[in-house]
């Protein structure tokens, strides 16, 4: 009953939004069992199912609308005057939600989901049936059921159906009936009926229908003979247990590297989470007749917990430094809750150092919640296809013989590569990156030397020059903490981790520090940003600042110290703030090291929207031009959150301009990799994972569709769309032959990546990157030639003398 409610809440709520619910992609049929005309139908192959509000009150209809692909509405379109008149029906099809639809739902053997209704317009035992696209999960496929029956019971009864209890819904439920006939004549339709919740045997169909759906992608392959198949790693001793978190029945599974899939090790395993010291917490996993694996629960696990499938996919390594996946799959959504209650408390408890009983309930759910494998609620079959359509020009014009390397300034194709000069004596390695946003220039520190690129018309780098000497106006050189482009991109404000009370600004045009800034002399700056999202490409000079636990403004034009004290906002308590970005109206987020976020429209004020933390220390933050999405980065995982309201008194504001409801915070997208890929790319490297801070692709007048990071040889990008739409294929990958130290998109453009390389630098297209696939992630890698500090990507007739 409480989940109907809130479900019946979620989907009904919000009365000015035309479309409740959506699936964005299927096949609609028209099936004739006893009728001469032909057994079925294809009526659009490609197709999204709606169920929207009409201009009367409990009034619904289901709508089935045809999505054209490339081409297509360009020739319907042509077709005349003829076809003006009845392209609406040529479109879609409409069906106003009443009980003598008979609507209802099926779960085939053979994993199709189908929605199905009678043809009111036809013979006895015509129906419609809608096949969803096997992207779109059950719970989906359930939750639109559920709204087609409080549509029907609406009608029927003229009151809403927030408060209808089940017995009534089932009034409108006809899945007893016999089962449906299929759209295409086999042999033998076995079907089941769908229940309201997943079972065991569910989902494992579910499993195994997704790993057809990966092989058919190409994703996954059978093995060959030659490959052996992954075997477990010795189980590591078990420590004396102070307190059971939880213990639980499952199945276990392992992920075979040669194949790419999870292979059942044990069908009946004990998993235990308990409590081993002070702050220190024990994940074990025993069979009947042996111990599979113990290990400390630690935010290296990457846990991932998928209701539809019962199952929890974690990381495990070896002493060895090895990477393993596992996957535990429970009996019933109730087993694998318990399961999760005792994991995250644990990993909570680790993190923070603080009893999870001491958490807010709300708070509790937002942790839970971010760990799951969500279904997002924005998908757009449109938007996904238009993705689609992107990716494959991309791959059409990408030329695969393209040399990729990177090259010394000096490069040239007849040398020997003993020849190039390698790198530097002083042992010194590129650290950072700054993308100019005035000028198409780009700025790499190097111990306390910066080396500026050029980003040339066909999108290469080309050396430009550099600035070898940082130094302080006392003649001190330093290698700088961080660095900042600064009005107009004319000047650098660089900080030495030495001097944390001070910023020093550079002159770019004449390479060397001007001015030394003494911000205040008891409050050191931890980071600093722009006043706004573009203000480096305006001649401001106000930029803005954190320190550990106060907000600030800083003035270069002030006489003395350059804090602005009425824009100092300090907390008593030590808050550890650890990033800051800002959006383009100047609102403010400052995320911390505890991992929570919060949210200003101005300085000098109280945050106006708290995020609770996760658990992991934020490392890095970024803000959409636009303020809806904050995107965060933790070593092990980003966090992407949607600010914008969507209900109550403030519904269409940002959180950064009213603050949310207690009981409606915004929904964590928790942005990891797959643990299977996580296993992959530790088996290859040795290396845990450590994001660099991630990015939007930003630029004026542009729409964020694109993040970029990196962890180890792994430059990562994440397609907005695809996250959005809760794709199972969101992020694709490149790998390099050493670690990416810096990245960011170029200024005004997704299409591509300045790299950073230790010693050297690179713009990449981001069309040759790939699906992560056993493959892919194994290399081949970027070739690594040996080459000067500052070599770029450069052809035959860009190779210029660099004085450097």
């Amino acid at each position: 009953m409480f989940m109907l409610r809130n479900v019946s809440k979620f989907l009904f709520g919000d009365a000015s939004k035309e479309s409740i619910i959506e699936i964005p992609q299927g096949e609609l049929y028209l099936v004739r069992p006893q009728s001469p005309k032909g057994y079925s139908e294809l009526i659009f192959k490609d197709a999204a199912a709606t169920i929207r509000r009409t201009g009367q009150d409990f009034q619904y209809q289901l709508v089935i609308q045809r999505a054209y692909e490339e081409g297509e509405e360009e020739l319907a379109d042509d077709d005349g005057e003829q076809g003006a008149g009845d392209g609406l029906d040529k479109d879609e099809k409409v069906f106003l939600l009443d009980q003598t639809l008979h609507f209802r739902s099926e779960l085939r053997d053979g994993g199709e989901k189908i929605l199905a209704w009678d043809d009111l317009s036809g013979d006895a035992g015509d129906l419609f049936e809608f096949i969803c696209d096997p992207s779109v999960p059950s719970d989906k496929v359930a939750t639109f059921e559920l709204a087609a029956l409080q549509c029907q019971y609406e009608r029927k009864h003229r009151r809403s159906a927030q408060k209808a209890t089940e017995a009534e819904l089932q009034e409108f439920s006809y899945n007893e009936e016999k089962p449906l006939p299929p759209a295409s004549p086999v042999s033998s339709p076995a079907t089941k009926s769908r229940g309201n919740s997943a079972s065991a045997e569910d989902s494992a169909a579910a499993m195994a229908r997704d790993v057809e759906y990966a092989q058919s992608k190409g994703q996954i392959k059978t093995a060959t003979l030659e490959e052996q198949p992954t075997t477990a790693p010795p189980s590591a001793a078990h420590p004396e247990a102070k307190e059971i978190l939880c213990k639980e029945i499952a199945e276990l599974h392992l992920f075979d590297f040669s194949t790419g899939t999870f292979v059942l090790q044990e069908s009946d395993v004990v998993a235990s989470v308990s409590e081993v010291g002070t702050w220190q917490y024990w994940l074990q996993i025993a069979g009947k007749d042996k111990e599979w694996l113990g290990q400390a629960v630690v935010a290296d696990i990457n846990p991932v917990f998928n209701f539809e499938y019962l199952s929890f996919i974690f990381n495990h390594y070896g002493e060895d430094g090895s990477a393993y996946s596992w996957l535990l799959r429970f009996k019933d959504q109730a087993s694998e809750e318990r399961f999760q209650e005792g994991l995250m408390q644990a990993l909570w408890e680790q993190l923070n150092e603080l009893k999870w009983t001491k958490v807010k309930e709300n708070d509790r759910d937002y942790v839970l919640d971010a760990f799951q494998d969500l279904t997002m609620e924005d998908a757009d079959a449109k938007e996904e296809e238009e993705a689609e359509e992107e990716e494959q020009e991309d791959e059409e014009e990408y030329d695969g013989d393209q040399d990729d390397a990177q090259r010394s300034e000096r490069y040239d194709s007849d040398e020997e590569e003993e020849d190039v000069v390698t790198r530097d004596a002083d042992g010194n390695v590129n650290s950072q990156l700054a993308v100019g946003y005035k000028h198409d220039r780009s700025f790499v520190v190097r111990g306390s030397k910066i080396g500026v690129f050029k980003h040339t018309a066909n999108n290469n780098l080309e050396f430009s020059t550099t600035i070898s000497k940082v130094e302080t106006p006392k003649g001190n050189l330093f290698s700088p903490k961080k660095v900042m482009l600064h009005a107009e991109d004319q000047n650098m404000i660089l900080q030495n981790a030495d001097d944390p009370n001070s910023l020093y600004k550079m002159d770019l045009e004449y390479g060397k520090i001007v001015d030394e800034w003494k911000v205040h002399d008891d409050i050191a700056v931890e980071t600093f940003a722009p006043e706004n999202k573009f203000a480096q490409m305006t001649a401001a000079q106000p930029f803005v600042g954190v320190s550990k636990n106060a907000l600030f403004r800083v003035d270069p034009r002030l006489s003395g110290n350059k804090l602005v004290d009425s824009d100092l906002k300090q907390y008593a308590s030590k808050n550890d703030f650890s990033a800051m970005a800002t959006t383009e109206k100047g609102y403010l987020a400052v995320a911390s090291n505890k991992g929570d976020i919060r949210m200003f429209d101005r300085l000098g004020i109280n945050a106006k929207t708290h995020i609770p933390a996760l658990g992991e220390p934020i490392i890095g933050l970024d803000v959409s031009a636009d303020g809806r999405w904050v995107l965060a980065t933790c070593r092990t995982y980003l966090l992407l959150i949607d600010s914008l309201q969507k209900e109550g008194k403030n519904e269409g504001k940002l959180g950064f301009e009213r603050a949310f409801a207690k009981d409606s915070k915004p929904q964590p997208r928790r942005l990891g990799l797959q643990p299977a890929h996580v296993a992959q790319f530790q088996h290859e490297t040795k290396q845990p994972l450590s994001f660099t801070t991630a990015r939007f692709n930003t630029g004026v007048d542009s729409t964020e569709t694109s993040i970029v990071t990196a962890t180890g040889p792994f430059i990562i990008t994440w397609s907005m769309k695809k996250v959005i739409a809760n794709r199972k294929d969101p992020y694709t990958i490149k790998r390099y032959g050493e670690n990416v130290m810096a990245d960011n998109f170029r200024f005004g453009s997704d299409k591509n990546v300045i790299v950073a390389l230790p010693n050297e630098v690179n713009m990449v297209a981001k069309r040759t990157f790939q699906k992560p696939t056993r493959e892919s992630i194994a290399g081949p890698s970027t070739p690594n030639r040996a080459r000067s500090g500052w070599s770029s990507r450069l052809n035959r007739d860009d190779v210029v003398n660099s004085p450097y």
